[in-house]
């Protein structure tokens, strides 16, 4: 009888068993759909058009994948993904503009990765279908068995051969311009260009790829059929502006709002010219496109391994000088002379009170801007702390700047085009054509003064020599500065400043360079 209660207890127990399938479901993650939007990107900038999509709908990502490239009208900006999820849809497709702040895709994530997001970048969709009234259930009508269909017959003549077999024929599909074969740089400049890439497939690259040029030959084509149209009608043609070239539109607008002061005068580089050649004879080999292989009888490491040269890309490299990177450094000397012309307008922020005066930001380095041209448009990438590299490094930058402005569409990035612009902008336009002087515009933001550099050439100065004269190269330099900072006393006293390390190219040699 002693074992008669232990046992009742244990049998009148529930069993702890079934509490391990009775868990509810609401303890499982649940997914939600998130909206990711565009976020600002900072330099005023309110919209920017997608280049690329580096994902397809119900692509799984993982943080900081990569989602899309968008371009804005001063660089191209990689979107990466804030968390782990799959990708539901996309809302904007390639080609098309995003606002800031719009959707650009939906991504369905777990809900608790989403807790605390910034509700700039995501914002929640509300997926969930309402819940209807509640009805009596409906009787379930019965269903018959559908019997399975017939096994398909095994025709072999039916059967898709092996592409090694010898008597293999590649099917011909109609395919739409996303399924052809082209690189994504070719896809967006046949979208700039209103070509259909389905109709110029297969194209001449490997494999049928179709390449830039194949797009060219097509809009040649085109144009020389349109021209003969417009010249038999006489009709007038409406060509819309690009995306980078509308920022220009814009830009050069705002440009009304600074008072300019100009200033022209020449620099005689006479002592530059005779220098360039030694300069490049003497070029780092790390910065040549091929190091020449030579024999050194003494070993330099033989002690101790001596400091390698540091690896530089092949868009970095180059054969010869020229004047630019030269004229770069020596103003940048003397723009830590000047530190008037080492500073930028401090940008007004929500917090800036109204009765604020404006004030300067003095920067500790010199940050000159480039005007580069390019296919898509005018960019000005900028070179920071030019006074702490040498001539030949200044040269490598300017030759990588070169090599992303050919890239359709355009290869600068934040890297070369940073928030924060330079100071000072410098616009080689003598590298175009004849013209010695200018008259270069300063738009907002783009630091407190500009100068266009122009053809350097041969003049007969009759102010040297013992009377007779003496032949000297001189290069025209045509500057705009912001009179709201600049006056012009200072704008002269600092060209000439610039004068005294450009004509005497020697003081540089006591720096160090």
């Amino acid at each position: 009888m002693m074992f008669v209660h232990p046992l009742r207890r244990l049998i009148g127990r529930p069993a702890l068993v079934s509490y391990f399938h009775s868990t509810p479901n609401s303890w499982a993650s649940r997914k939600v759909v998130q909206k990711f939007k565009l976020a600002d990107i900072g330099e005023g900038i309110t919209e920017c058009e997608v280049i690329k999509w580096s994902v397809k709908p119900l692509a799984t990502v993982q943080a900081f994948d990569p989602l899309c490239e968008v371009q804005s009208d001063k660089a191209s900006v990689e979107i990466t993904s804030p968390f782990d999820g799959v990708v539901k849809e996309l809302l904007v497709q390639e080609g098309e503009v995003a606002k800031v702040g719009s959707g650009l895709c939906l991504i369905e994530v777990d809900e608790e990765v989403v807790v605390g997001a910034d509700p700039s970048t995501v914002e929640p969709v509300d997926t969930a279908p309402p819940a209807p009234a509640s009805q009596p259930p409906s009787p379930v009508p019965e269903s018959t068995p559908t019997p399975p269909p017939p096994q398909a017959e095994h025709d072999v003549s039916q059967r898709r051969r092996h592409p090694m077999d010898p008597e293999f024929v590649p099917e011909v599909q109609n395919m739409g311009s996303e399924n052809v074969f082209a690189a994504p740089s070719v896809r967006h400049f046949a979208r700039q260009s209103g070509v259909d890439l389905a109709k110029l497939a297969p194209g001449s690259g490997k494999d049928g790829r179709i390449e830039k040029q194949d797009v060219q030959a097509y809009l040649s084509s085109e144009s020389a059929a349109q021209t003969s149209e417009h010249t038999q009608a006489g009709a007038d043609v409406i060509a819309e502006l690009g995306r980078t070239r509308y920022g220009m539109w814009k830009a050069m607008v705002k440009s009304l709002e600074i008072p300019h002061f100009g200033y022209s005068t020449t620099l005689d580089i006479t002592a530059l010219h005779n220098l360039l050649p030694i300069l490049n004879a003497h070029i780092p080999q790390h910065f040549l496109p091929s190091i020449p292989s030579s024999y050194m009888p003494v070993n330099p490491s033989a002690i101790y391994p001596a400091p390698s040269p540091p690896q530089v890309p092949a868009s970095h490299q180059f054969t010869r000088l020229t004047y630019l990177p030269i004229l770069l450094k020596t103003l940048s000397k003397s723009m830590i002379e000047w530190p008037l012309f080492r500073s930028s307008i401090t940008p007004v922020t929500s917090s800036t009170p109204a009765s604020q005066k404006p004030t300067l930001t003095i920067r500790p380095q010199a940050d000159i801007s480039i005007a580069l041209s390019t296919p898509t448009g005018l960019y000005t990438p900028t070179l920071q702390g030019v006074n702490a590299q040498s001539i030949y490094s200044l040269s490598s930058q300017l030759k990588h700047l070169s090599h992303l402005g050919r890239q359709t569409p355009c290869g600068l990035s934040p890297k070369e085009m940073p928030k924060r612009g330079g100071t000072l902008t410098v616009s080689n336009v003598g590298a175009l054509g004849a013209g010695e002087f200018a008259s270069p515009v300063l738009v907002p933001g783009g630091g407190v003064a500009i100068v266009a550099i122009g053809r350097a050439k041969w003049v007969w100065d009759v102010e040297r020599g013992d009377g007779s004269g003496e032949r000297r190269l001189k290069v025209g330099v045509s500057w705009s500065a912001d009179h709201r900072v600049v006056e012009g006393a200072e704008l002269a006293a600092f060209v000439e400043c610039w004068r005294g390390y450009v004509e005497v190219p020697e003081r540089l040699i006591a720096d160090s360079v």
